[in-house]
């Protein structure tokens, strides 16, 4: 089993734990400051996310917060799978 899998299965484990669903789940994201990736992580949540970015002290990176209204673990998984097609995103 990879470490990517061991990590979703350890996520998998404490969203279970440690919640209740339906629940509001915060995600963040740091993203190098270029053209079009603060766009394509904001695509990964749904329109009525409530999503805040800011921006380095240096203006070399992008934090990225959003809260989202999820139904279950699975749909919380499933959106750092897709964040991982984001090129240099570090999921915190």
């Amino acid at each position: 089993m990879s470490n990517k899998a061991l990590d979703y299965n350890k996520l998998m484990f404490r969203l279970v734990k440690d919640f209740s669903w339906p629940s509001k789940y915060m995600f963040k994201f740091i993203v190098p400051f270029e053209a079009g990736l603060l766009n394509e992580v904001k695509s990964l949540f749904a329109e009525e996310a409530e999503i805040t970015h800011r921006e380095s002290k240096n203006g070399n990176y992008i934090s990225v917060t959003a809260v989202q209204l999820m139904d279950n673990p699975d749909e919380v998984i499933a959106i750092y799978r897709s964040a991982e097609n984001i090129e240099r995103i570090i999921a915190l």
